[in-house]
């Protein structure tokens, strides 16, 4: 996956990245690569969904 956002002309570099910062909050890629950062066993995320329900 490749996410890009190009400067517009003489848009400001905090711009873009607060852009690219969205785009890839939507994408679910930040979120994604928070979750494959270390490795979990089925049954500890068992474990967590069922401590989430109560």
């Amino acid at each position: 996956m490749h996410t890009e956002v190009r400067l517009k002309k003489g848009e400001i570099i905090d711009r873009a990245l607060r852009r690219l910062k969205k785009k890839l909050d939507k994408e679910g890629t930040l979120k994604e690569l928070r979750n494959r950062r270390h490795y979990e066993k089925p049954s500890e995320i068992k474990r967590k969904a069922k401590q989430h329900r109560h």
